[in-house]
């Protein structure tokens, strides 16, 4: 699997930072949104980094001066965007399930907002009238997605308002006169069929003659990225052209022009990150191999959550024969991160690379069994620097009120 940071880089940042260890290459980052723009172009689409992936100030400071905007599921992760200097214009807040109050926050920030719930609509409108445009998730009742924990658009899911229940949206819309700007559809992650996007260009399609008003068609995020070596991600040039057909037959047919926005997270940093960990000990069990490392579903948590697939490899060793080992962690439940996985010949005290870790690792990491969080390196312009420090031991109390 090829590797845009080199095994000497690596190694390098292992070597001075130490294991476990969050790598990210910024240069990654930035070619990967170039992509979206290259096959999109700026007419129509707009694209907001879904900062759920890796919230760390340094990569929103990196997709701030690529040019990206931000797009934000909590108050907070609103609030560390502007932080690091992004323009409210260029924020947006995608509500769930969350407080009347914390919308409201939002709208005093001055971001753009979906409203995923008739209730909060309700409340909206009581509140605010026309006074500030918003956006309206809408379930499209979609199956879509790797499997079913990542599948949002299904008519089971807890989010958005269920497109049967159109008309009770329209009439809260018409009795407090609200400003519907944008109809916002996300129907999971790990989308690599293109038509599951034109599924949603159909939805917007039947709805926009309920809403002169909007002039956003928000199609969500959930691009899939490869993780396994002879895998294919989202064909984005093939999206991009059809999305861009869709925009300009649906602007030509309502008579106003629309805009796609987009939201991709794993996409902008999955392939840009890398999880390094060494191995602590070697143990035979049977015809099982078990390469036992310091870390655990603690610092990576996505094979046990999503039996999501991470290509491993041994920097330390990687021209060696390879043999089968069954990779698992030191924490008190059953971490495994990979079965019967070859890798190059592996040593006690090799360090380990996990590919594809820069999306909802360190973010979903946690100090179970009291151990430390991992510090995370950027690599930018062939230099890296430290953009989180390993947790220590009065981290773990600093928040407890003392004896």
């Amino acid at each position: 699997m090829k590797s845009s940071l080199s095994y000497e880089q690596l190694k390098a940042a292992a070597n001075q930072y130490g294991t476990p260890l969050y790598v990210y290459h910024a240069e990654k980052i930035q070619s990967q949104y170039q992509n979206l723009l290259t096959h999109f172009g700026n007419n129509h689409a707009r694209f907001f980094y879904a900062c759920k992936a890796l919230t760390n100030i340094h990569i929103l400071d990196l997709i701030k001066r690529i040019g990206c905007n931000v797009d934000c599921s909590s108050i907070n992760e609103a609030k560390l965007a502007l932080h690091v200097g992004f323009n409210p214009k260029n924020v947006l807040y995608t509500s769930n399930s969350v407080s009347f109050e914390e919308i409201c926050e939002a709208v005093g920030l001055g971001i753009h907002v979906n409203i995923d719930s008739l209730s909060n609509l309700e409340k909206f409108g009581a509140k605010f009238g026309s006074n500030y445009p918003v956006g309206v998730r809408i379930r499209p009742n979609i199956m879509a997605g790797g499997n079913l924990k990542i599948s949002t658009g299904h008519d089971k899911s807890k989010f958005g308002i269920p497109v049967t229940q159109i008309d009770e949206l329209k009439a809260i819309q018409e009795k407090y006169a609200i400003n519907i700007a944008t109809l916002h559809i996300h129907t999971g992650s790990e989308i690599k069929d293109v038509q599951v996007f034109m599924l949603s260009a159909d939805v917007f399609d039947a709805l926009l003659s309920y809403f002169p008003s909007v002039n956003v068609l928000d199609f969500g995020g959930g691009f899939k990225v490869p993780y396994k070596p002879d895998e294919k991600g989202t064909d984005i040039a093939l999206l991009g052209a059809e999305v861009n057909k869709v925009i300009e037959k649906l602007s030509a047919k309502y008579g106003r022009p629309l805009i796609a926005w987009f939201e991709p997270g794993k996409y902008m940093v999955s392939e840009a990150g890398y999880f390094l960990a060494q191995v602590n000990v070697l143990k035979k069990s049977g015809d099982i191999q078990f390469a036992g490392i310091n870390t655990g579903l603690n610092h990576l948590i996505r094979p046990m959550f999503y039996d999501a697939y991470h290509y491993i490899d041994n920097i330390s060793s990687p021209l060696k024969e390879k043999q089968n080992y069954a990779v698992v962690g030191n924490i008190c439940e059953t971490d495994t991160f990979a079965w019967d996985r070859e890798i190059p010949e592996i040593k006690e005290q090799d360090i380990l690379v996990f590919y594809n870790a820069g999306a909802y690792g360190y973010e979903m990491a946690s100090n179970y069994n009291a151990r430390y969080k991992p510090a995370q390196v950027l690599y930018e312009n062939d230099q890296h620097k430290l953009i989180s420090r390993r947790d220590n031991f009065e981290d773990l109390l600093h928040l407890q009120m003392p004896l």
